[in-house]
């Protein structure tokens, strides 16, 4: 399996630093922010709680383990053009989106995805899709292969899927389950701001209370691995016993200047 979206803070080239500093055996395995998937997919636990709480993204998991031919047959009859990506864009500028199928609602998530500007995801203060059309130079084909692999691992494992604040979706985590937290990122500078995922974004309030968070499962005996940027003010709040900070190098593809893709420093932070 593998991340049938692209991903601002995608995990994938990340993997081999995960597994290094993954617990060697846990229960059940939780992923509040769980994005495009790639930890899940790696890691491909038996017993699964993954949440996030962008809507548009859980209603594509959804759809992926109920209707994944479907979902393709949908996406198969769109076509890449600047026109046509503005039509389906603002489809939820119109009262009567909320009442559409979740199959189109899952088509329109992953053509925006893929046909849009760096496969970015950001929404407007009213909540509404807003990155513009990326210009790209092939079509976007229709991963078959991966949607319908997806589709099996979610029908054929123990999966809970959760539409809702992070702190909400682990209440139920116990001692020997492994939590990890791949939080929006806090911002590197002012300009590298890619926490709009949602219209209310992630403050800095809510890194805090997401350290918090941390804390409180770590004393229920639950193993907890956060991931984030290399700044000052996440080394600062993670600088605290119950934490150690392992400091890692990922390659990321997704920023508006070409030049600032590349290695960039992350951290690593485990309560084990």
């Amino acid at each position: 399996m593998k991340p049938f979206l692209k991903w601002a803070g995608g995990k994938t080239q990340l993997l081999p630093e995960l597994r290094k500093y993954s617990p060697p055996k846990f229960n059940r395995y939780y992923e509040p922010f769980v994005g495009a998937g790639a930890r899940l997919f790696d890691l491909r636990p038996e017993r699964a709680v993954i949440n996030d709480i962008n809507g548009d993204l859980i209603n594509c998991y959804q759809v992926i383990k109920l209707w994944p031919l479907e979902l393709v047959s949908v996406l198969q009859d769109y076509i890449n053009s600047e026109s046509v990506y503005y039509l389906i864009r603002d489809m939820d500028r119109k009262q009567d989106f909320k009442y559409r199928h979740p199959i189109i609602k899952a088509a329109r998530f992953v053509y925006l995805n893929k046909n849009g500007f760096n496969g970015l995801c950001r929404y407007n203060s009213k909540g509404q899709f807003n990155v513009p059309y990326g210009k790209h130079k092939n079509d976007y084909i229709p991963d078959i292969e991966t949607i319908t692999a997806v589709s099996q691992y979610l029908n054929q494992n123990n999966v809970t899927i959760h539409n809702m604040d992070f702190e909400n979706s682990v209440v139920d985590a116990r001692a020997g389950d492994f939590v990890y937290f791949d939080p929006p990122y806090h911002p590197a500078s002012e300009t590298a701001n890619f926490t709009a995922y949602t219209a209310g974004g992630f403050a800095l309030r809510d890194q805090i209370r997401l350290m918090e968070t941390a804390i409180k499962l770590h004393e229920r005996g639950v193993y907890v691995m956060i991931s984030n940027s290399h700044t000052t003010a996440m080394t600062a709040l993670y600088s605290v016993p119950v934490f150690t900070i392992h400091q890692v190098q990922a390659k990321r593809n997704i920023n508006s200047k070409g030049d600032n893709r590349g290695n960039v420093g992350e951290l690593i932070i485990t309560s084990y």
